[in-house]
């Protein structure tokens, strides 16, 4: 008998380093996608189909509106329904607004945030983040790189970082009651699998002849059962701290899909791998909570978990907990990444960062499938 892996998606054919671009139809949202939307963002039925036909026509402009802006780019996000740019050069806003964006103007370029952010990243590389420091990312929308912080926090340590950080660049601190986790855990349900018959995540999205998830869920060569207690494969590849992505090798018992799962809702097919950007709508599934969403927030985040420091991580505002790792993230029909870590739970609300599944793509020379 040759089991599916139910609540895996991907795209096939898909180049090591490619991105896919393909934008989703702007016919009807997926239809486990409308119930959470509905739920986590408080719209109606018409709204999450405006929102979603809304997000891929931002997306499809990007391009051609960075291509405007040029060096003068100052980051992008989606805001009330359209593309926003910001630019360093007020010169430049009638030709980033030919392309059907809006324009406004900020004071450093997305080159120079990047620059401040490596900086820090650098430093906690080589001296190590207090614990206290949470994370830091790029925020286009303030125009400034964000330094998470526990409130009250104190001591010479975390000033030292701090100022550091500070003289690096535009840096804005930003006080958090929550330190990020790492999300795996012994839950049973869903689509979960086990890593040496003990600890359990969520398979993210299949690969020819696998399927990847989160790197903090096992080694290479740690063995992975189903979530009948089936054998179902190895882990080839595995990084964390670092970056947080690994792949798992099935067995020929197992095949890949397209889907990912949609608990009660229909399931989702994934048709590409756009990258959604920052104030887009973001829905992920676990084999804990099932679904939930909420909003891309930031980027290339980095995030300072007990167990190291991980980098280039999408923050979002939708909730996980302990099991859900690994899981599938997924714009509209696009696919985004795997479940990482996060703080809260979802029942007060929390903050969750995935893996770009495109840059495990890249990491491993893989390919995913698509429907």
């Amino acid at each position: 008998m040759r089991r599916s892996l139910a609540g895996v998606a991907g795209l096939v054919g898909l180049a090591a380093t490619a991105v896919v671009t393909a934008g989703q139809p702007a016919s009807a949202a997926p239809g486990a996608l409308v119930p959470a939307l509905q739920r986590d963002l408080g719209l109606s039925t018409d709204q999450v189909e405006q929102r979603l036909t809304r997000e891929s026509a931002a997306r499809g402009l990007l391009p051609a509106a960075r291509t405007a802006a040029g060096a003068a780019f100052g980051g992008s996000w989606f805001d009330r329904g359209s593309l926003v740019v910001a630019l360093t050069d007020p010169a430049l806003a009638g030709a980033v607004e030919s392309t059907g964006a809006r324009s406004t103007v900020v004071a450093h370029t997305a080159r120079a945030l990047d620059a401040t952010k490596a900086a820090i990243d650098e430093k906690a590389t080589a001296t190590g983040a207090p614990k206290a420091v949470t994370g830091w990312f790029v925020d286009p929308t303030t125009n400034s790189v964000v330094l998470t912080v526990i409130k009250g926090a104190s001591g010479a340590e975390v000033t030292s970082f701090v100022d550091g950080a500070k003289a690096a660049g535009p840096v804005r601190v930003e006080e958090t009651t929550a330190a990020p986790r790492t999300l795996g855990g012994p839950v049973t349900g869903g689509n979960a699998y086990y890593i040496n018959g003990a600890g359990r995540c969520s398979v993210g999205f299949s690969v020819s002849g696998g399927f990847v998830s989160a790197g903090h869920c096992g080694s290479s060569g740690d063995s992975v059962t189903g979530d009948d207690d089936s054998a179902m494969g190895t882990f080839q590849g595995s990084s964390f701290p670092g970056s947080d992505y690994s792949w798992v090798r099935t067995n020929s018992s197992w095949s890949g899909s397209p889907t990912v799962n949609g608990y009660g809702n229909g399931n989702v097919t994934v048709t590409g791998s756009s990258v959604a950007g920052v104030g887009e709508s973001v829905c992920r599934s676990g084999s804990t909570t099932g679904w939930h969403c909420g909003t891309i927030q930031a980027t290339n985040q980095t995030v300072n978990y007990p167990e190291g420091t991980v980098s280039g991580l999408t923050r979002t505002n939708a909730c996980a907990e302990p099991g859900d790792s690994g899981g599938s993230w997924v714009s509209g029909r696009q696919a985004q990444g795997v479940t990482s870590g996060g703080s809260g739970d979802c029942t007060s609300g929390g903050t969750t960062y995935f893996q770009p599944v495109n840059e495990i793509l890249s990491a491993y020379g893989l390919s995913l499938t698509t429907g």
